[in-house]
């Protein structure tokens, strides 16, 4: 009976949860949507979340391309099919590789920031303030950092391609011998707009949910220092599993047939 006791209280308390994300989900969503709008803290929020995040994706892009056309081509050679390093490797960022990287990295490192922020700002009845002022929190802290998730992500996803298929080109040229006329060609001829479209809207995507989930747990922390270490953990966390899995799903949808 212990047991069952145990499993009943997990199940309602992961339902409960997952009640109040749905309606934080409908709140944040209808606030982005409505005046007012905050255009300087959206401003700083693009800024801190984009413009900032640039070295970390970026490198962890360069870094991707550059091991997956050397480990393309180890492959390749076995089966007397060099010449493919190019299109694997384009096609590898823009569908899959740039978008994940640069939402799992930007969860680790926004996703994180945003919740510690606002959990911050929750147990030192900063959050209160607001309300007695007469500002809606959802309005003031949360409907900025969705919207620049949701605008910087496929910015900075899209410069990540750029930056992972120029690493496979300096691998390519300068450490396998490609040519670079005959490696560019092959990297432009296979690449469809379908690639990069999805790419950029499964990035779009990845910046809400991380924005969501980041201001979710901020937003409803318990109290104390532990209570924002535990939120900006969970934050990270879920962002990254739903990531993983709407990388599935949204990829499901664009190429299953």
């Amino acid at each position: 009976m212990v047991l069952i006791k145990h499993i009943g209280r997990y199940v309602l308390e992961t339902l409960g949860t997952t009640g109040q994300l749905v309606i934080f989900f409908a709140r944040a969503i209808s606030h982005c949507f409505r005046p007012p709008y905050f255009y300087r803290l959206i401003l700083k929020q693009v800024i801190d979340i984009g413009y900032y995040s640039l070295p970390v994706v970026g490198l962890t892009t360069l870094f991707s391309g550059m091991v997956l056309a050397l480990q393309s081509y180890n492959g390749f050679t076995r089966f007397s099919s060099e010449s493919a390093v190019a299109t694997v490797v384009a096609l590898s960022i823009t569908r899959e590789l740039g978008p994940v990287l640069a939402g799992l990295m930007v969860t680790g490192r926004v996703g994180s920031s945003i919740a510690a922020e606002l959990g911050s700002m929750k147990v030192s009845d900063q959050v209160d303030a607001l309300k007695i002022l007469g500002t809606n929190p959802f309005d003031y802290l949360i409907a900025p950092r969705i919207i620049a998730c949701i605008v910087c992500l496929p910015i900075l996803v899209l410069i990540g391609d750029i930056v992972g298929v120029f690493g496979g080109f300096l691998v390519g040229v300068y450490k396998l011998n490609f040519n670079p006329a005959i490696y560019l060609y092959q990297t432009v001829s296979y690449l469809e707009p379908i690639d990069i479209a999805s790419g950029l809207i499964k990035a779009s995507i990845f910046g809400l949910l991380l924005g969501i989930m980041g201001c979710f747990h901020g937003y409803n922390c318990s109290r104390g220092a532990q209570g924002v270490g535990l939120a900006t953990t969970n934050a990270v966390v879920s962002g990254c599993i739903l990531i993983l899995i709407f990388n599935y799903l949204v990829t499901e949808l664009f190429f299953s047939s």
